[in-house]
């Protein structure tokens, strides 16, 4: 592992080699997901990060696959459109008898898919003939389990590992152990089918005798497994009618869009599979994990932010998400796990070295906005569907993260809520820039803690008036004003301190000192979504976000590139993220600037166009852009997919859209919607307004736009409304 370094503090890590390089290929179900290369297969290449992981253990880490005497040539690779299935071509080489060609280059054809379903991964060969005459091959797997925790892949270092157990070969299946620990025996269990001509304890041979034309089919499965969970295992046909019979269910509860440009229907099928893959078979009911390979468990930023875009579309999602971070809540303090009463989860994990507490994310509560994005999107799920029951539930815990916020949140009581690391393990910052370097002053010196970030003191405004709207909603009027005269009160202080008159935008934080870090940072966009940015500073910092330094062409880099510590090829100093710039663009939205929303839009869909399966990683590097033809510069190890990059294209739609749905009064807004040039038309199938199911259809040039139901029940209104600014 000497090609890792460490960014995020001590278990985030990045490599000087590339994934980029490496072209992986992603499957996910639930809490296992593969990591293959172009062929399939697993190789230790790289950042090594290749794999079959389940529960924060990698139970494959080689499968190798020879066709004769050498890996066979690459045809085609490509993830299918529902991101279930991995599909493979390829052809032989020629294959050698001594020094005699008996089977020439092109003769075999042998094709691959694979899929992941329930910690089990199913694999099928099909391998046909098409030489004029009989041949007769072998295919030979090669496999191994290293059973590495995700932080071992990772970079993380450990003194003392677990046992690899001998090899037990079963009829026609090999199963490898390790006694990891944590008295935990975790168990990759390969089967195969039809029995296989040769099978020991690292490889196994297929023998195809095929007659010209002929083809012949080989099966694998590899289950992941503990003592307590022997995997139930199918045939393959068995197991791949029940994914896609569960993926057809899964997409009947998300909002199908139907443009006018194949392009753009192209990233948004792809966004909508990757949510899609986010979401379906993981323990967590409806709630869509980070990202994959690095991410891929509960995160309640993450968690939230997806949510919160996708919230017009996918409802149910908002409801899982704020369920279970109701459920995880934390009621006690636990400085190691930055654990405070009312504080929301940052993350959650499994694995050896969490079971051991080697690292502190088990039930890592180290985000500092986390808390008041949950009272948000509340407030904002209760607006989309007027769920008045499940906002009695989950009230309780409304009222306890409000209190974290005033207690805990705001420690010396100086109106404005800071973070500062209580475990010496956890992470250093707590925003979501939470690499180590990402907060600092105008000179590049570090931020001394405790740190208030300009986004958080606007996520605290708006989760305050959402929980005054919630209060008034319950009855509790008293409540409701006090809350909404502790948003006015944060709000005319965040002004005083926190703009700047010569930067021309709010501050990224005040340091510990109460000194601002006078840097101009794309943080400061957020302050839009919130509404907390009074009119004439609005308009002023959409004049910064759009100059040259930090507007790139693609997005708005977090980072201007005048700052000292700009590096567009940083995580947090100079790159573009899709998910910061799709909630940028709904603030200037909120505010009136869609001109400058469209911008974000169309840098956002030109990007996907040069992106691998149109897909938007987690991040790109900041470049400035160079031409139409020249698409961004990949950042390396970005997570692809990444919740939050699939669930951008719909937030950047509503926002350009101006679209609401009001359940109490069963409207459809579009408040001055606007359409991008590439774009004449689309359709919103089977959109949920409160119990009812409306195809809705948004056609027109620019500003011009109409809209009307296709199909639906009458009593829903579509209600296109003028510009209506937040702030006058």
């Amino acid at each position: 592992m000497e090609d890792v370094i460490r960014i995020k503090d001590q278990f985030y890590v990045l490599a000087t080699s590339a994934l980029a390089d490496d072209r992986t290929r992603v499957l996910k179900h639930g809490d296992t997901f593969g990591v293959f290369n172009r062929f399939g297969d697993v190789e230790s290449v790289g950042l090594c990060e290749q794999g079959l992981y389940h529960g924060g253990t990698r139970y494959l880490s080689r499968l190798v696959v020879r066709l004769g005497d050498s890996t066979p040539q690459l045809l085609r690779s490509t993830i299918q459109d529902d991101d279930a299935f991995l599909t493979v071509d390829t052809m032989n080489l020629d294959i050698h008898k001594g020094e005699r060609v008996i089977v020439p280059r092109g003769s075999i054809h042998l094709f691959r898919s694979k899929f992941l379903w329930n910690a089990v991964s199913y694999e099928q060969f099909r391998i046909s003939n098409f030489s004029l005459h009989q041949v007769e091959t072998v295919i030979a797997l090669d496999f191994r389990a290293d059973f590495a925790d995700i932080f071992q892949v990772r970079g993380a270092k450990r003194e003392n590992c677990g046992t690899i157990l001998p090899s037990q070969i079963v009829d026609d299946s090999v199963v490898l152990s390790y006694e990891g620990r944590d008295r935990i025996t975790r168990r990759t269990r390969l089967s195969f089918s039809p029995a296989p001509a040769r099978l020991n304890e690292e490889s196994v041979e297929f023998v195809a005798a095929l007659d010209p034309k002929q083809e012949r089919s080989f099966y694998i499965s590899v289950s992941c497994e503990t003592e307590e969970s022997r995997r139930r295992t199918f045939s393959y046909d068995r197991a791949r009618h029940e994914m896609t019979r569960s993926l057809e269910q899964e997409k009947q509860r998300l909002c199908r869009v139907v443009t006018s440009s194949p392009r753009f229907d192209a990233w948004l099928a792809r966004s909508a599979s990757d949510l899609q893959m986010m979401v379906i078979g993981n323990p967590e009911q409806d709630y869509p994990y980070a990202g994959v390979p690095w991410f891929n468990t509960v995160f309640g930023r993450d968690g939230i932010i997806t949510a919160r875009q996708c919230l017009w579309m996918a409802p149910w999602m908002a409801r899982g998400v704020l369920r279970y971070l109701a459920e995880m809540q934390a009621t006690e303090v636990v400085p190691e796990e930055e654990a405070e009463p009312g504080k929301i989860l940052h993350e959650m994990r499994r694995g050896e070295m969490t079971n051991l507490k080697e690292v502190p994310f088990g039930r890592y509560y180290g985000s500092v906005d986390a808390t008041p994005l949950f009272i948000m999107l509340a407030g904002d799920y209760l607006e989309r569907t007027n769920d008045l029951p499940f906002l009695k539930a989950i009230w309780p815990n409304v009222l306890a993260a409000l209190d974290w916020i005033d207690r805990y949140g705001d420690a010396d009581q100086d109106g404005f809520v800071e973070y500062k690391q209580k475990s010496s393990r956890g992470l250093v910052q707590q925003g979501w820039k939470d690499s180590h370097d990402s907060i600092f002053h105008e000179d590049g010196a570090l931020a001394d803690a405790p740190i208030a970030l300009c986004e958080v003191q606007a996520y605290v405004y708006a989760a305050k008036l959402a929980s005054a709207a919630m209060a008034r909603r319950l009855g509790h009027d008293e409540l409701a004003s006090r809350l909404a005269a502790a948003a006015q009160a944060l709000q005319e202080s965040f002004e005083r301190h926190f703009w700047d008159d010569d930067l021309n935008t709010y501050v990224l934080a005040l340091d510990g000192r109460k000194r601002p870090c006078r840097v101009r940072a794309s943080n400061a966009g957020h302050c839009l979504l919130a509404g907390i940015a009074g009119r004439e500073h609005a308009d002023r910092l959409v004049q910064t976000l759009f100059g040259e330094e930090l507007f790139c062409g693609w997005g708005v880099r977090t980072v201007s590139s005048r700052e000292i510590r700009y590096n567009p090829m940083s995580y947090h100093n100079g790159s573009v993220w899709p998910h910061d710039n799709a909630i940028i663009a709904r603030g200037l939205a909120r505010y009136g600037f869609k001109r400058q929303a469209l911008s974000i839009f169309h840098g956002m869909f030109d990007a996907s166009c040069f992106m691998d399966l149109n897909r938007l990683p987690e991040l790109f590097c900041g470049f400035h852009r160079r031409s139409a033809v020249e698409g961004p510069t990949l950042y390396p190890v970005a997570c692809s997919p990444q919740a939050w990059a699939a669930g951008a294209a719909y937030l950047l739609l509503e926002a350009c859209l101006g679209l609401n749905i009001d359940a109490r009064e069963n409207c459809i807004v579009l408040s001055s919607p606007h359409l991008p040039d590439f774009l004449e038309s689309l359709q919103l199938e089977n959109l949920r307004v409160c119990d009812q199911v409306v195809d809705l259809r948004i056609h027109g040039r620019g500003a011009e736009v109409a809209a009307e139901i296709l199909r639906g029940h009458a009593k829903i209104e579509i209600d296109i409304r003028p510009d209506s600014p937040a702030k006058s």
